[in-house]
């Protein structure tokens, strides 16, 4: 265990790892329209720039407790931040879009191994008594790299500085990090002594199915709504290659003598096994309600990228410095048992808010409280969940459960996304045909409406068909406008609603108390 002066060192550099991996899971989000201008994409080839990325998290993350040990957790480490930074340079640096979704996905392999490997490094830093506050510390950057992404991408892009400069500011970060990761973070003693495996020896066929089955099971999540789902022979396809490979990979790493993911963890600790359940729901409220929010100031209320980022930016804020308190409550004794179902209430509340307060003349006053009550609710269902968790893990145990937690979390984001972004779409179309019923043009209301438009556009210079014309137009967009509201309202109340149908899952967590000096020389 390090103390003191190092300690602290070592938490810093964890810290802004993490913040560089998660910030840059959103902040391309905001430059996508300005990616397509000057790279000449489409928007059906721009989106793989996210996709990329993800594909690359998802695949690497549950592999990082393997690596560690192959490689040694600290020669691994300073790997994944070099190639993190030097593919954020070439991204910059990218001439056409494919150039940069190669990029991108080489800047997702290196991502991919920070957060997994920052909880195993803060598991071997802090004494078992202490680990609360190391994992609150963590959690700070977890909870605010998302949030913040969109608003750092919105300065770059609002001050036209020009979409480079979304990646190249990771470069300096991350060589701060890699000269921090050479000069205070130690292997444990097991790692040192530990002997890699033979070539021969390597887990190559769980490799490959994991590759296989995450891979296209992360591709499905983020292409499948562009594609149109089960329309597309290309999302069947890659459908039935992650049944296959995530079949096989689940039944390969339940049979290898030394598989590279070892799915047995879940069977030998409850909790670790509830809690990765629970970490896919946290997933799927923590990036669904970051997804839908800027689609809807944006959209609907016509708020910049900036200005949205800065919306979310309190409650964001608000979570991370609200993590030591909640550490200090846990390593005082208050069981994970009682914060977790206060955490999924305090987030309903603010899904239920969302869905009242939702309107066309909603302005950032009123979304103030309910997003500082979503960060509340974040922090009090992510720091119990990740140490009761890992609770009472050890050695090898330890690094597997922090990669397939993280990779669980990562797909409930993914289906989160992926689930919302199909039901809005497609519930603005159902809940469109209500409304007109009401709309004819033999209603007098309706009749009364269209004229007044005409005469306001004549008033401007329009001539008399432009003016009816443009009369409809206005018609049709208060109608989407409305329609819209509606559905976003619904979304909300969706998502709060899933949080609740999984609360009983709590009932099957058995406490662990945080205490004792335990090994946990985790890779």
């Amino acid at each position: 265990m390090e103390t003191g002066f190092t300690k602290w060192i070592i938490v810093v550099t964890v810290v802004l790892c993490c913040l560089l991996e998660l910030i840059d899971t959103s902040i391309v989000n905001v430059a996508l329209t300005q990616m397509m201008g000057n790279l000449s994409a489409t928007q059906q080839e721009v989106t793989w720039v996210i996709a990329s990325y993800g594909i690359a998290n998802v695949i690497v993350i549950p592999m990082t407790g393997f690596l560690a040990e192959q490689f040694g957790r600290r020669n691994y480490y300073f790997v994944s931040v070099v190639i993190f930074t030097l593919a954020s340079m070439a991204c910059g640096q990218s001439t056409n879009i494919w150039e940069l979704v190669a990029f991108r996905f080489i800047q997702g392999i290196g991502g991919g191994a920070l957060m997994a490997t920052s909880q195993a490094i803060l598991i071997d830093t802090f004494p078992p008594k202490q680990l609360p506050i190391g994992q609150a510390l963590f959690g700070m950057g977890v909870i605010i790299g998302p949030t913040i992404g969109p608003t750092l991408g919105g300065y770059i892009v609002d001050s036209n500085l020009g979409w480079p400069w979304i990646f190249y500011v990771n470069v300096p970060v991350g060589i701060l990090a890699a000269i921090f990761t050479l000069t205070f973070i130690r292997d444990p003693e097991r790692i040192k002594n530990a002997i890699p495996r033979p070539l021969r020896e390597i887990d190559w066929m769980g490799i490959g199915l994991l590759i296989l089955g995450v891979g296209s099971l992360q591709l499905v999540l983020e292409q499948g709504e562009s594609e149109d789902w089960f329309e597309s022979t290309y999302i069947n396809t890659f459908v039935l290659l992650a049944a296959i490979g995530v079949i096989g990979f689940v039944w390969r790493e339940l049979t290898a003598r030394q598989p590279i993911v070892d799915l047995r963890v879940l069977g030998r600790s409850r909790n670790l096994a509830v809690g990765a359940v629970l970490s896919f729901v946290l997933g799927f409220g923590m990036f669904a309600s970051v997804f839908i929010f800027p689609i809807f100031t944006q959209r609907i209320l016509g708020f910049s990228a900036a200005q949205t980022g800065l919306m979310l930016l309190p409650g964001a804020l608000a979570s991370g410095f609200m993590m030591p308190v909640i550490g200090r409550s846990l390593q005082a004794g208050v069981p994970q048992k009682f914060m977790i179902p206060l955490g999924f209430g305090i987030f309903f509340i603010f899904t239920f808010w969302m869905a009242q307060i939702i309107s066309p003349n909603a302005g950032p006053d009123d979304f103030f409280w309910p997003l500082m009550v979503r960060g509340l609710g974040m922090g009090l269902i992510f720091l119990p969940i990740t140490t009761m968790s890992l609770a009472g893990l050890k050695g090898k145990d330890a690094g597997q459960a922090a990669g397939l937690t993280g990779m669980i979390r990562q797909l409930g984001g993914s289906f989160g996304v992926a689930i919302v972004g199909t039901y809005l779409e497609r519930s603005i179309a159902q809940n469109r045909v209500s409304p007109l019923a009401h709309i004819s043009l033999y209603d007098a209301n309706t009749v009364q409406r269209i004229q007044a438009f005409t005469q306001n556009f004549l008033a401007h210079g329009f001539p008399l068909e432009q003016a009816r014309k443009q009369a409809y137009y206005a018609l049709e967009g208060i109608l989407m406008k409305q329609v819209s509201i509606i559905t976003y309202s619904q979304v909300f109340t969706m998502i709060g609603a899933f949080f609740v149908v999984c609360l009983p899952l709590v009932l099957l967590i058995k406490r662990v108390k945080i205490t004792g000096k335990v090994s946990m020389d985790a890779h």
